[in-house]
């Protein structure tokens, strides 16, 4: 088998109806855009962490009442990319290890997705206690230009070559970990920059997940 690691993207790769997570809970519980906005710019001129981030969006949602009760309800709302539980079910019938690394929160796999097959799932994770209220998020270290690292930290782990590597993505954070991988395929990609460097791009109109098959599996 010429590919020995499939690495997923999650938010509008393996689940439909929603571009990132994190957006589709702001919008929804009514966060102040404008406080979204200069977080997010803080971020990028690094002048707060990652961490520091998610944190600042927690307390944001968590004032607007979100628990978890309501989050799950809200993520029962969108669904699996059309042909996602059978491709990663051929995929693991092949023996090839799976992962996801994504900025996405891990409440959206356990919610959609449950009996996932993935031997690997770096993503953030979010904290509730008892009784469901939203306590705090433990940020991934994996996201955005680090995805590259969760990519080689696997690799590595694993005795595998870069080479040996797909990934499959569709936005502009998922384009340097694309840059190592030894397969990088678009799927239902919304950057040009990102389809641009991939090897494969699925036309957005084929919104059928089991498209990326035959070029990982050569059949």
């Amino acid at each position: 088998m010429k590919y020995k690691l499939v690495c997923f993207d999650l938010d509008g790769t393996l689940v439909d109806d929603t571009i990132f997570i994190w957006q589709t809970l702001h919008d929804h519980f009514g966060t102040d855009k404008d406080a979204r906005k200069e977080m997010i710019e803080k971020f990028l001129r690094k002048e707060v962490t990652y961490q520091q981030w998610a944190d600042h969006d927690v307390v944001m949602l968590k004032n607007k009442g979100a628990t978890k009760d309501k989050i799950i309800t809200l993520i029962k709302k969108l669904k699996l990319m059309r042909g996602a539980k059978d491709t990663v079910g051929k995929l693991k019938a092949q023996g090839i290890k799976l992962a996801v690394i994504s900025g996405s929160l891990d409440i959206v796999l356990d919610t959609l997705f449950p009996d996932h097959p993935f031997d690997d799932v770096l993503i953030n994770k979010f904290e509730f206690d008892n009784e469901g209220n939203l306590m705090g998020c433990v940020a991934t270290k994996y996201d955005i230009e680090h995805k590259a690292t969760g990519l080689k930290m696997i690799a590595k782990r694993e005795g595998f070559d870069l080479s040996e590597c797909v990934f499959v993505g569709d936005n502009h954070n998922d384009i340097h970990v694309a840059e190592i991988a030894g397969l990088a395929i678009a799927f239902n990609s919304k950057s040009e920059t990102f389809s641009e460097m991939c090897d494969v791009v699925i036309p957005n109109d084929m919104q059928d997940m089991r498209a990326i098959l035959p070029h990982i599996l050569g059949k």
